[in-house]
């Protein structure tokens, strides 16, 4: 008979997630069986169980968590490059690994995942929190080296993301440049750090959360300014009249994609990561000349691998609360209530 695990899943459309007992699974040929240390919480976890059955494309149940770190605790048949007991984080967005775009690292940006089914874990196919993880392939595995696995987990989603979207606008983050964070969540609190550490420009955070604003001064933000109908003119008072030169929106919604477009200075960037999915029109005469809008998803591989160094020099630190599996259920409802500062991580 079988080994079971306690697992936090996604059962039904609709419906809450729950604490259940599931099969232990075994690692076939290439896989690797990782046992979990930590497991971040995500708000796209609650958008996706606020989904209708027609919305979703991912069929429950499954196991939740897409940001997840372990340690090897089986390696399948033919596995190099790891080792038993070696602690590892996870790259989520899997792709196929032979397109063009995943030969690059890029499996972000995978071609074939409809047609192939692939799934990121927890997103789709059983994910990290739960008490042990199945990983298909050993090139989604990046050595911790060092790091806290409580502290690395958030970096794998709420880090590599924003450092994706920053790196986008490199080029227009030199001294003298602006750039707004709208949203001091998960997200948004690590973008500032990010933006602090590679960049030359001037970060101005934007939320509406007195406690957030204190964190984004806290992780080195230069102005803080409440996220309200006089923000834009703020931000304009702020730049000398010219606008933000990039503008990074961690929530996405229709009040604030029109914030980033009335903050965003003549070619510009506005990079929409947050999955509110508010449109925002583009068109001549509708934005200032020239601006950039995209929605970047996730990161690359090389880029995760950043991420983590740039946490083991120092200059990147999630904020972090840590629970068990049994409380997941209870932190999920204080996360959609808005009250997690920071980032959520279960520890099995």
């Amino acid at each position: 008979m079988g080994q079971f695990m306690k697992a936090v899943q996604y059962q039904q459309v609709g419906a809450g997630p729950a604490v259940v007992e599931v099969p232990k699974p075994e690692p076939g040929p290439g896989q690797v069986l990782l046992r979990v240390t930590a497991a971040g919480m995500c708000h796209s976890d609650l958008e996706i169980m606020s989904w209708s059955g027609d919305q979703s494309p991912f069929e429950p149940p499954f196991t939740l968590g897409h940001e997840g770190i372990g340690t090897v605790a089986e390696l399948g048949p033919g596995v190099r490059g790891v080792r038993e007991g070696q602690s590892v984080a996870v790259y989520g967005p899997w792709g196929c690994g032979v397109c063009r775009n995943c030969a690059q690292g890029r499996e972000n940006h995978c071609t074939r995942v409809e047609e192939l089914d692939i799934r990121p874990p927890g997103l789709g196919r059983p994910g990290a929190m739960a008490e042990y993880l199945l990983v298909d392939d050993v090139r989604h595995l990046v050595p911790l080296d060092g790091l806290d696995p409580v502290q690395a987990a958030p970096l794998t989603d709420a880090g590599l993301t924003p450092h994706h979207a920053v790196k986008r606008s490199l080029p227009k983050l030199v001294g003298g440049s602006t750039a707004v964070v709208i949203g001091v969540g998960g997200l948004g609190h690590l973008a500032v750090q990010i933006l602090r550490a590679t960049t030359g420009a001037r970060v101005i955070a934007l939320d509406v959360a007195d406690e957030k604003l204190e964190l984004a001064q806290e992780v080195g933000a230069h102005e803080v300014v409440h996220s309200d109908g006089s923000a834009p003119a703020r931000i304009r008072e702020l730049t000398g009249g010219l606008g933000a030169d990039v503008v990074l929106d961690f929530v996405g919604t229709a009040p604030t994609v029109q914030l980033a477009a009335q903050s965003v200075a003549i070619a510009g960037d506005i990079t929409i990561v947050g999955i509110g999915g508010a449109p925002l029109p583009v068109g001549f005469g509708l934005l200032p000349y020239e601006v950039s809008v995209a929605a970047p998803y996730w990161g690359t591989r090389s880029e995760l691998i950043e991420v983590l160094d740039l946490a083991r020099s120092g200059a990147l630190r999630a904020h972090v609360e840590a629970f068990s599996l049994d409380e997941a259920p209870e932190v999920y409802e204080r996360l959609h209530a808005g009250k997690i500062t920071g980032r959520a991580v279960v520890v099995p």
